[in-house]
């Protein structure tokens, strides 16, 4: 009976996913018990589920899919908000700007496109660690013009970096290893900087600015206002990881030759790539038009995707770029939600006051130490809410209220908190680019600490500059 019991105890045993939920859970129901009885019914289910959902993502005890559907079914269970707030966020521009862009990516993907660019960056650059590190940098910032998300690109970019490393012989704990996974990881968290559409937490900026307050930044404000803050990075940033990890002595003969041959036998540009160029082209041309014809930039996009596959103009049947990954759609969607939600049930309110102060409105006050603000309070909240979505639509309408008290700009707020969210360097969870190189087994943690605190310093240092100097040419900022 005893050996019965134990062996039973053993199969129950709760994994580390279960015990994150248990205590999720248990968390939640406290919330609901012992938030004050003067709060509305409403805005106590909202908030509760809000703080539930934030950890649940935080810790991936679900599927992020999931998760996202979970929270909907509480919204509505508990009668926190109606049915058609519940589901508001999946009538949102944005995620129909998302699923176009995971349809885009598929479509370039069925051409040779990406392929040729590699082979010829690295027929260029491919003699050398630090041409092969610089080319897979620039690589991934060319990427985000044309292919929006950093989980997108990072997936279509790790390959060719593990690639690398089998032919060049380099091994798990290496210093090649490290610096070529870590450099892929944060050349896509900073590839979103400056195109609007090239990052989630960038398109959820519009949407809540355009929700909180009534104003936006189109696709090419967005650029000109993050331009500078993105070359610095580019410049700054493999030099960070350079430093951190110089390479061992590895030969990229073999390879160089091999990228050589590889483009060489590629040839001329097929059919199919001159129309992905001419659509990728146009589409490119109508984000960066946008203050003169009026289209949201999901216009273009969707329209993008039509093209790849309509008959005779297109280059891709429809049933190879139709499928996407559901759970990024299911995400977008429901944080979107939870932000109508918070409105709609008077629970941001509530937040508003309990997370504002005198002291802080004061702080907000000062242009100076208002940036320096935003930044400090993005990056360790970043940390504890690592999803990029969750943290955008939970901090910005708190940061949105702080601006308008303090009366500063909430634009300018808004844009500076959601680019700082995107320089994830530290933690494993806290971008998908992290977790998709992470996923390769090849690397750990602890190799992210070194190079993400330097990273970190310097990317708040040139927002700051950035910030003084040119938003204030331009009379973005005071």
């Amino acid at each position: 009976m005893l050996f019965i019991f134990i062996h039973s105890f053993k199969r129950m045993k709760l994994s580390g996913k279960m015990i994150t939920f248990i205590i999720s859970t248990a968390i939640f129901i406290g919330l609901l018990i012992w938030l004050p009885e003067d709060i509305p019914w409403s805005a106590k289910a909202t908030i509760s589920i809000m703080i539930y959902g934030i950890l649940l993502w935080a810790f991936e005890s679900l599927p992020l899919g999931m998760t996202s559907v979970f929270m909907m079914i509480l919204l509505l269970f508990l009668h926190a908000v109606p049915i058609d707030v519940a589901l508001s966020g999946f009538g949102s521009p944005a995620v129909f700007l998302i699923v176009a862009g995971m349809m885009i990516a598929k479509g370039v993907n069925e051409t040779l496109l990406m392929n040729r660019i590699t082979y010829m960056l690295f027929a260029k650059w491919g003699s050398s660690a630090k041409g092969i590190f610089i080319g897979v940098f620039l690589l991934m910032q060319l990427q985000a013009f044309f292919i929006p998300a950093t989980a997108v690109r990072s997936s279509l970019i790790v390959p060719v970096v593990l690639s690398v490393l089998q032919s060049v012989g380099a091994k798990k704990g290496s210093n090649f290893s490290k610096l070529m996974l870590v450099g892929t990881a944060y050349a896509g968290n900073i590839s979103g900087t400056a195109i609007l559409t090239a990052a989630i937490g960038n398109i959820l900026t519009i949407e809540i600015l355009q929700l909180y307050v009534g104003k936006s930044l189109s696709y090419l404000d967005w650029f000109v206002y993050a331009f500078p803050v993105w070359i610095l990075l580019i410049v700054i940033i493999p030099y960070i990881v350079w430093k951190c990890f110089p390479p061992e002595d590895f030969s990229f003969h073999i390879l160089h030759k091999q990228m050589k041959q590889k483009k060489e036998d590629l040839g001329g540009l097929s059919n199919s790539e001159l129309k992905c160029i001419i659509i990728l082209s146009i589409t490119v041309l109508l984000w960066m038009t946008q203050p003169i014809h009026g289209y949201h930039p999901t216009v273009p996009a969707l329209m993008a995707v039509v093209l790849m596959a309509l008959p005779r103009i297109g280059f891709v049947k429809w049933k190879k770029i139709v499928s996407v990954n559901f759970d990024l759609v299911l995400l977008i969607g429901a944080t979107l939600s939870l932000g109508f939600a918070l409105i709609d049930s008077g629970a941001i309110e509530l937040l508003e006051e309990l997370i504002t102060s005198e002291n802080l409105i004061n702080i907000f006050a000062n242009p100076w130490l208002a940036i320096l603000m935003v930044i400090l309070i993005s990056q360790i909240y970043h940390l504890g809410v690592t999803n990029v979505s969750t943290a955008v639509v939970t901090l910005l309408p708190v940061l949105i209220s702080l601006s308008l008290q303090a009366g500063i700009d909430p634009v300018v707020v808004s844009f500076t908190s959601a680019i700082t969210i995107l320089f994830g360097y530290l933690l494993i969870v806290e971008t998908m680019p992290n977790v998709v190189v992470h996923g390769t087994g090849m690397i750990n943690q602890r190799d992210f600490y070194l190079p993400g605190l330097l990273s970190t310093l310097a990317s708040t240092l040139i927002t700051l500059f950035v910030a003084f100097t040119w938003w204030r040419w331009l009379g973005f900022w005071p």
